[in-house]
């Protein structure tokens, strides 16, 4: 099946957004250190896809990925959006399990279109509590677009990633609300539907 940008931007984001920092990083405390983050996350997920295993075994392998890497409360509590303050300490918590596996089913399904393709990290500066990241997504049959990734000064950590403009937090805050809407605002039954969804 061929893949659109939109599908990318859509599709890929989140997996992207997910990954965080490199073991052991307390700190990206220059703009060199940020690029090194994004060049080993572009890495690691383009041996995952450049791996011919199976789409199960992809999604494993990424949901590791998240683990390993990404600052998973931070990222959920930003998908949770307002709602957040009136969770529980074990609702966060469970919110952050569940979406966790969510983005891995949801996003990982898709990495074998991306087979073939290349992000390219081509410099970063400096804006406010973050370094953010330019880079350039080249995939087959498709004119070449922008990415950016932005890295926290203090965490250390990727946070978040723009493509085309499109800013990937948003749509995933957009996505839970709906599905909190759904369910007439019960983060419990939110929680219980996001652990089938993806």
């Amino acid at each position: 099946m061929h893949f659109s940008r939109r599908s990318f931007t859509l599709g890929a984001a989140a997996a992207l957004l997910s990954t965080a920092a490199l073991p052991g990083a307390a700190l990206a405390a220059t703009a060199a250190q940020a690029e090194a983050l994004v060049g080993k996350l572009v890495s690691d997920i383009n041996k995952v896809i450049g791996s011919g295993k199976s789409e199960g075994a992809m999604i494993k392998d990424f949901e590791r990925i998240f683990k390993k890497y990404a600052d998973l409360p931070t990222i959920a509590a930003s998908a949770l959006g307002v709602d957040g303050r009136r969770a529980t300490s074990a609702q966060k918590k469970a919110f952050t399990n569940a979406f966790t596996g969510y983005i891995s089913r949801k996003y990982g399904k898709r990495f074998r279109e991306f087979i073939g393709g290349e992000i390219r990290v081509d410099g970063s500066k400096s804006v406010k509590n973050a370094f953010q990241v330019n880079g350039t997504m080249i995939l087959r049959n498709e004119a070449p677009f922008d990415v950016t990734f932005f890295v926290g000064k203090k965490s250390g950590k990727f946070y978040n990633l723009y493509l085309e403009g499109v800013n990937m937090l948003l749509t995933e805050r957009t996505e839970i609300g709906a599905m909190l809407d759904k369910r007439r605002g019960d983060i419990d039954a939110m929680i219980a539907d996001l652990k089938k969804a993806g």
